[in-house]
């Protein structure tokens, strides 16, 4: 019999990443417009930080600003800022499947990363499959389409900032709460930004304009909320995968709404990201089964 709740799980995991690409979109839509890229950035934190504190703040959730690791949760904020900022910096000029194909790389690099800074040590296998993935970033950032497109750099700097996001979310696990670092996720990065605002602040020249700054925020921060319900509700096995289906969603939209058509070595390089990032999804999942049934026989 089917569990109903991972159904649902599946269910909200599939929208997900219709949200993340209708993000990246969005924020390509706004720089063709004119925007600058870092008030999109400011206004991505201005309406997820907004929306969470309505819900999660020190009278609602009290000690919910308490942090054991506080320059710890500024860094994390600070480089999910920097993640940003480079992808809509970079979306200026690549294609949505060239930006979210580069980000993807992510795992690699946190699978890479992660035996120097929390000990997680790859096994050969994985570190083949980081090998292969990088080998698919290289086939898209190439010397010649670098020269041509330098914006590649912003986003191989998007993909750093998540990779070292990521880590150091996995660190502030075993010291905070994950309210609490949910709370202060998009703080640092509005505080960084707040005084900027007078430099970079252009009134948006239609009300379409402003909804589409608003949009940049509700994308982003229901894209991770569904993330969350998602998990509580299917194992993190099944669902992993899923969130490559963000590269279909960012073909698409990025041919319906900006006429651009992904060329073979950006395809060819997103097919050899994906299957390294699977094996290492794959990989994790046996190596969870496997503690689980020690862990079984020893009760026995």
């Amino acid at each position: 019999m089917r569990d109903p709740r991972r159904l649902v799980g599946i269910a909200l995991m599939c929208v997900a990443p219709i949200l993340f690409a209708s993000l990246d979109a969005t924020g390509k839509w706004l720089a063709g417009a004119g925007v600058d890229p870092l008030l999109t950035t400011f206004m991505r934190y201005a309406v997820n930080v907004a929306l969470v504190t309505a819900f999660l703040n020190p009278i609602t959730r009290p000690g919910v600003a308490h942090s054991r690791r506080l320059p710890l949760q500024v860094v994390r904020s600070l480089l999910l800022f920097g993640s940003t900022a480079c992808n809509f910096l970079a979306l200026r000029s690549l294609q949505l499947a060239e930006t979210v194909s580069i980000q993807f790389a992510a795992p690699l690099a946190v699978a890479l990363l992660a035996g120097p800074l929390l000990g997680e040590w790859s096994s050969r296998l994985r570190l083949a499959a980081v090998a292969a993935g990088f080998v698919g970033v290289l086939v898209i950032v190439r010397p010649d389409t670098l020269a041509a497109k330098p914006a590649m750099l912003f986003s191989l700097g998007n993909m750093l900032c998540y990779a070292l996001y990521v880590l150091v979310t996995r660190k502030l696990a075993a010291y905070d709460s994950s309210a609490t670092t949910i709370f202060y996720t998009g703080l640092a990065g509005l505080a960084l930004m707040a005084p900027l605002l007078p430099w970079i602040w252009t009134a948006p020249a239609s009300p379409q304009v402003w909804g589409m700054l608003v949009a940049v925020g509700l994308f982003g921060t229901a894209g991770h909320w569904l993330l969350v319900l998602a998990h509580a509700r299917a194992p993190a096995s099944l669902l992993a995968p899923l969130i490559y289906t963000q590269i279909l969603w960012s073909v698409l939209l990025g041919y319906g709404v900006f006429g651009d058509v992904p060329g073979a070595w950006t395809l060819l390089g997103a097919l050899i990201i994906v299957g390294s990032g699977l094996v290492l999804i794959a990989e994790d999942s046996l190596i969870r089964r496997s503690k689980r049934r020690r862990a079984e026989r020893r009760q026995l």
